[in-house]
């Protein structure tokens, strides 16, 4: 193989990792969450991005000898993507992740919020874990959904 060759495929794999995690799903996954209720697909959608955050802040705990991220730019993670805003507090050693739709008009639920209580609960709940969520208005529901 040329070096020329050798370059071309680095390069391809380099820009495949830096894909934006929403561009992963599966068109069956997607239709899949487009069949649900309008309050739960606004929480699944949320609830897939937070499980990701989630995860990676776990990753980055237990990588930097305890020390949870303080920030998403020390995740390596943007806090805009096109659908949402990402946040991120450490509450008691713990991170918090909290994900809102950037333009919540038309939608039932506008944030949810969770913290790494959720990995623990979907390996024990089949894939399942629960989440707290506003609503436009301001109301706090509790929803369960899958992880991605």
């Amino acid at each position: 193989m040329s070096l020329r060759a050798t370059g071309a495929l680095l390069l391809l794999a380099a820009l495949g990792a830096c894909r934006d995690s929403s561009s992963t799903r599966t068109p069956a996954a997607d239709r899949a969450v487009d069949t649900l209720p309008p309050e739960l697909r606004d929480a699944t959608i949320l609830g897939r991005e937070i499980f990701g955050l989630v995860d990676r802040a776990a990753d980055y705990k237990g990588s930097h000898r305890g020390r949870a991220p303080q920030s998403l730019r020390q995740m390596g993670i943007d806090s805009l993507a096109p659908l949402v805003v990402r946040r991120i507090a450490v509450v008691s050693d713990s991170a918090m992740v909290t994900v809102a739709f950037r333009q919540p008009r038309g939608r039932r639920v506008a944030s949810c919020e969770a913290n790494a209580r959720i990995l623990e609960e979907a390996a024990l709940n089949g894939g399942k874990f629960s989440l707290v969520c506003a609503s436009a208005s301001g109301a706090l529901a509790r929803y369960e959904v899958a992880a991605p």
